[in-house]
């Protein structure tokens, strides 16, 4: 191999060997757009360190492995496996994939108000492929980004959801996306399809996880068109193996006052890569993006978000912590564009980054372009570390040390976990911050 931007090859033999299966391999179009996407594939090749976005993050590991495809899934998940990822006592409508696959006996889809869509990207293909045609991949870039032509070769199958004019779903929409880890390294294509008409409101959570410790790759993009005076709230929550690799676009459209809160919560794989990159393009939008990574051992995550400022009265807030143990390495690059008729515009962005160990790493890079004159725009960021004179404190009131950098840590991230609605996404990150920085296991992974 004469290097990573050229080990696209088994992904080419494994397009020609699939293509005839894809779901709406029947679509013309679609068949045109999956072709046209992997040619640009080909053409970008995997990101390497002298792509400036990638610099920080190498994927060689990741275009090294052979992964296999998964175009259907071959293992049985039973309910009991799943439910462990559902959300208790808290109604919702419900999508399953595993495998990357609709798995529709652990879906629940019931009682939808009329005109609503919550059902899967494959069988939109079938019963009404050609009312995606100038929808699908109209906002994604898969021209420029490699992974997102690699996703739109690929794409089979994934959520899609429709809300008509003045819809408002009482209940949250889950999309769980299991991995099974099969005996050989899969790769899974998801492609998520969000569409809200002028004032609708929706809460959706995309939940990645793995059955087991396996290596496998998740590449997924999600597309948001957020018509005027809509509102979404979007959680990401990613908590797979630490054999893993992660790498997911979500792109959101924003027309005029629709608003987009997005919470983005990284808790596993070994490499994981978050873009999130909302289009303000109506006077009056805004969006609010806030993260959460928690790593040790040797994970990696790269968080890059782009806001575009396109239109007049247009606001975006940026709040991103991190959590840093063992040798783990974080990457956060936020860019602000502020565009010449943006006038009026109010950007913040800040990223805060908390160091439990002295092999742990941070690469901070908060980023403004503004091109209009009557603006307002702040950005900030900070790598620290635990304050000695806090947990002296502490154990001067009689509490142990381990018990007080415990108490301190979650302190750091509490600003972002309180302000999570949904009880059991933040129950399940209480959770996992109190059983990773407890003393026995720090100095395990450390």
């Amino acid at each position: 191999m004469k290097g990573i931007s050229e080990a696209w090859q088994p992904y080419v033999d494994s397009y020609a060997r699939l293509e005839p299966d894809l779901a709406g391999a029947n679509l013309p179009w679609l068949r045109e757009l999956r072709q046209q996407a992997l040619a640009r594939f080909i053409s970008l090749g995997f990101p390497g360190l002298k792509n400036e976005d990638w610099k920080y993050t190498r994927v060689r590991a990741l275009a090294e492995t052979a992964f296999n495809s998964a175009v259907s899934s071959s293992v049985a998940v039973s309910l009991e496996q799943c439910q462990r990822y559902f959300l208790a006592e808290t109604p919702c409508f419900r999508l399953v994939f595993v495998d990357g696959c609709f798995a529709p006996g652990l879906s629940e889809i019931e009682d939808l108000p009329a005109g609503t869509v919550v059902g899967n990207l494959a069988g939109c293909f079938k019963q009404q492929g050609e009312s995606l045609r100038g929808v699908l991949a109209s906002y994604a870039d898969y021209q420029n980004q490699p992974f997102t032509a690699l996703n739109t070769a690929f794409m089979a199958d994934g959520a899609y959801l429709y809300l008509p004019p003045r819809t408002v779903l009482a209940k949250p929409v889950h999309l769980i996306f299991l991995t099974t880890g099969r005996s050989e390294a899969v790769v899974t294509h998801s492609r998520n399809l969000i569409v809200l008409e002028p004032e609708s409101e929706l809460t959706v959570i995309e939940h990645y996880a793995g059955l087991n410790d396996a290596v496998y790759f998740t590449n997924t993009v999600t597309e948001i068109a957020a018509g005027k005076g809509a509102n979404v709230e979007h959680i990401k929550l990613q908590e797979e193996s630490a054999k893993s690799f992660h790498i997911a676009t979500i792109q959101v459209q924003q027309e005029q006052d629709a608003q987009f809160l997005s919470r983005n919560l990284a808790l596993g794989g070994r490499l994981a890569r978050n873009d999130i990159n909302s289009v303000l393009a109506g006077e009056g939008a805004g969006c609010i993006l806030e993260g959460l990574y928690v790593l040790d051992g040797v994970r990696h995550v790269d968080n890059h978000t782009r806001v575009d400022h396109q239109q007049p009265h247009t606001t975006s807030q940026e709040f991103y912590k991190g959590i840093l143990d063992g040798k783990s390495r974080a990457v956060f690059n936020g860019k602000v564009i502020v565009h010449p008729h943006a006038q009026k515009a109010d950007a913040r962005q800040a990223n805060r980054n908390l160091l439990l160990s002295e092999g742990a790493e941070v690469d901070t890079k908060p980023e403004l372009e503004i091109y209009a004159d009557d603006v307002k725009c702040a950005h900030g960021a900070t790598v620290g570390q635990l304050d000695k004179d806090q947990i002296f404190y502490l154990r001067s009131r009689g509490m142990e040390e381990d018990a007080a950098r415990q108490l301190l840590t979650y302190a750091f991230v509490e600003e972002i976990v309180r302000r999570i609605k949904l009880r059991p996404i933040r129950a399940r990150i209480e959770h996992r911050l109190s059983a990773q920085f407890s003393e026995p296991q720090r100095k395990e992974v450390g």
